[in-house]
């Protein structure tokens, strides 16, 4: 099991929709979060600043083969295609990375 961390930015204009589509999450994206090995999977929200911050765990093999099979599901691309205009990448985020994975350097059970 693998922790993560990632960060991304909401539009403050959007707030409320994005908090509006979480609050009703379609059943169809969590069975496909958890075929794709994500677990105790969180988001928070920091306002003033407007960043969202998502923690969860990772039990699977291989990461890449899980998120390329998450990309490629019909109803979470619909999902994302209602997510993505509530949010903005950070100005340090790479070309093409939208939520930033970010690096532990603490925990402790």
């Amino acid at each position: 099991m693998v922790r993560m961390g990632q960060v991304l930015k909401v539009r403050a204009d959007q707030i409320e929709e994005y908090k509006r589509l979480h609050a009703e999450v379609w059943p169809d994206v969590l069975v496909k979060i958890a075929e794709c090995n994500i677990h105790n999977y969180t988001i928070y929200l920091r306002e003033p600043e407007n960043l969202l911050f998502a923690h969860f765990e990772y039990h699977g093999k291989d990461w890449e083969a899980d998120q390329a099979l998450m990309a490629a599901d019909p109803v979470t691309q619909e999902w994302w295609s209602l997510c993505m205009p509530c949010q903005s990448p950070l100005d340090s985020a790479a070309e093409g990375e939208w939520w930033c994975e970010m690096e532990e350097v603490f925990h402790v059970d």
